[in-house]
């Protein structure tokens, strides 16, 4: 056994030769982010040997981090391989604070438009205990007899504190959900009933307090997904959850960690105690839904990609392993079918489009992107995974939006950029990566194919003709910011590569709005609506999305940033068993179109791969 020391905290482990540095990492509880799943082709896992010689450098070492860093110990942790002992520095990640999260905060009342009845309900009482009572009685009896309503089901928690409750001076509070009795409090607590909305995303978590007598969110959390550091998009973390059972539960326990957290988060914000709240409505996409659950998610990334549960599911917050009162409880909104979730019934629950007079398409633009179209034919909806390129992921200079991401770029005579936070990029993320090929496009410097073109520069001007580089990895790239601007010293380029990451990930969202487009008989220019939904979509340029082919070039005011769609259908769920009830009947509704069978998906995914020429409707 080889003993790796990390550093900075000074963590060690013992591995076997051959191991690789991530795996060690993993093994001592050290946090190195693998975005693309450990495959070598991204810097995310960058580490430098400090102590002992460094592993041999690979083809992806030198192609990711460049000869340079290589030279000066640099190396892949998913690719360097243990051979002797080593002192391992592990670069500090980005805090979160960091990171632009979409979590609006409304009032549900309001955005949705519809009443409340959240099937919690709160009933002050005040009943004699058994005690003061002749004859045989209980204090549960005197309790239920003091209530108006029938009470089916008593859970044994609800009894713990009952004795004590009634022999406090001022009566009781009784909550409610569903004919069960969820607890017992000293006093009238009828003015405190809260719930918890979450949307569980492949990249971000955003949780919603909300006040279920009003219907106002009170506080909200946001994070990156904890389990991010095994992937960034799905079919890498479901690889990762297949190699071994203990994964699934590892994954589990991350995702439940960072709820209970937002919890307390949400709670302390807003001065609510965890005991009042009594009712949690979950959203996510299949994977992510399914590991909440602790469900091995390996059937879903092989066809043909059958959940391995579609119907909606209520558990309570002890089953969840959320820190609530152990009966408070959990549903999860139903699933469509494959990579189409929960959150695509949450978003078509908020935005209407079951009701749609005219066709209209709602695009959640990420990492594990959904297309859904509602018209008067019906309701249709497919995923169209993008991948991480449109949110900065495996770009060889690509972030997540936060401090120090160069968000948008424009291309003159010069380049000029803005950087989230001020001063010097750090690297650029998904929405400057848009702006960058869609000014390189009007430049002349980026042809239809995506080729970056060196030889059409002569009557481009000197300052950008020079921008045009040989990368590391000896293709074509193009320099947005100098080395001596940056944060690292080093360049930020977009190069041929990214740009192809970038075609895939845009062919596969618009072959999608296409393809639902024909499905519905509806051709692109007849769309009464396109709504951008997500934290990507709300952050891009259309003006971008357009030029790039992205989106359709509708009018302007036909496009429309919707928010965390999926989040408020979630919420709505939470505070009205009306609107939980209409989305299992809406995921019956839609129709899910699998693309990749889909006879013209080759057609119009190599269409969709071509940038736009000048002049060209998007």
């Amino acid at each position: 056994m080889i003993a790796v020391r990390f550093e900075p905290n000074g963590r060690r482990v013992e591995v076997a030769r051959g191991e690789t540095i991530l795996a060690a990492a993993r093994q001592a509880g050290v946090e190195i982010a693998a975005t693309c799943g450990a495959r070598g082709r991204c810097r995310s896992c960058r580490v430098q040997i400090i102590s002992g010689a460094a592993p041999p450098a690979t083809l992806a070492d030198r192609v990711q981090l460049g000869e340079a860093e290589v030279r000066e110990g640099f190396r892949l942790a998913c690719q360097a391989e243990v051979g002797e002992a080593l002192a391992v520095l592990v670069a500090p990640p980005l805090e979160e604070a960091a990171f632009q999260i979409l979590s609006d905060t409304r009032v549900v009342l309001t955005a949705a438009g519809f009443l409340l009845d959240s099937g919690v309900e709160k009933v002050f009482a005040c009943p004699r205990p058994a005690a003061e009572r002749p004859g045989a009685s209980s204090d549960l009896e005197e309790l239920l007899s003091a209530l108006p309503d029938a009470v089916t089901e008593v859970p044994a928690h609800a009894l713990r504190g009952l004795s004590s409750a009634l022999r406090s001076p001022g009566g009781v509070t009784a909550a409610l959900f569903d004919g069960s009795l969820v607890a017992v409090e000293p006093g009238d607590t009828r003015q405190s009933a809260y719930g918890v909305a979450f949307d569980i995303g492949t990249t971000t978590v955003v949780g919603y307090l909300v006040d279920l007598l009003g219907g106002a969110v009170v506080a909200t959390a946001s994070n990156l997904n904890p389990q991010s550091a095994f992937g960034a998009d799905l079919m890498s973390r479901i690889a990762f959850a297949g190699e071994r059972p203990s994964n699934v539960r590892m994954l589990q326990t991350r995702i439940t960690a960072l709820l209970n957290a937002q919890l307390e988060e949400l709670g302390a914000a807003a001065g609510v105690h965890p005991d009042h709240i009594y009712k949690v409505a979950v959203v996510g996409n299949t994977v992510m839904h399914h590991l909440f659950l602790g469900i091995d998610p390996t059937r879903v990334g092989q066809a043909p990609f059958a959940p391995c549960v579609r119907r909606s599911l209520r558990l309570t917050a002890r089953e969840a392993g959320l820190r609530l009162g152990a009966q408070a409880p959990v549903f999860l909104l139903p699933l469509v079918a494959g990579f189409v979730g929960a959150d695509a019934v949450g978003a078509a629950l908020s935005l209407r489009l079951d009701a749609a007079a005219r066709p209209q398409i709602a695009a959640d633009i990420g990492t594990n992107g959904e297309v859904i179209l509602g018209s008067p034919r019906g309701i249709f909806a497919c995923s169209a995974p993008a991948g991480p390129a449109l949110e900065g992921g495996q770009l060889q200079c690509g972030m997540r939006g936060a401090r120090g991401a160069i968000d948008q770029v424009q291309i003159d005579r010069d380049v000029t950029y803005h950087v989230i936070g001020g001063g010097a990029p750090l690297g650029i993320c998904g929405s400057g990566v848009l702006d960058a090929v869609a000014r390189l496009l009007d430049a002349g410097l980026l042809d239809a194919a995506g080729r970056l073109r060196p030889d059409a520069t002569d009557a481009a001007p000197d300052t950008l003709r020079r921008r045009i580089v040989t990368s590391a990895g000896g293709e074509p790239a193009f320099v947005l910011a100098w080395g001596g601007e940056t944060a690292g010293g080093q360049e930020i380029v977009l190069t041929q590569t990214d740009i192809r990451q970038v075609q895939l990930a845009k062919a596969a969202i618009r072959s999608g709005i296409t393809l639902l487009g024909r499905i519905g008989g509806t051709p692109e220019q007849d769309l009464s609506a396109l709504m951008l939904a997500g934290g990507f979509g709300n952050y891009l340029n259309v003006r971008s999305a357009v030029r790039i082919g992205l989106i359709p070039a509708l009018p302007r005011d036909r496009i429309s940033y919707v928010g965390n769609a999926a989040g408020l259908g979630a919420q709505m769920a939470l505070v009205s068993e009306t609107e939980r009830r209409r989305a299992d009947d809406l995921a019956a509704r839609i129709q899910h179109v699998s693309l990749a069978a889909h006879p013209d998906f080759q057609e119009a995914f190599l269409d969709a791969l071509q940038f736009p020429l000048p002049g060209e409707p998007g």
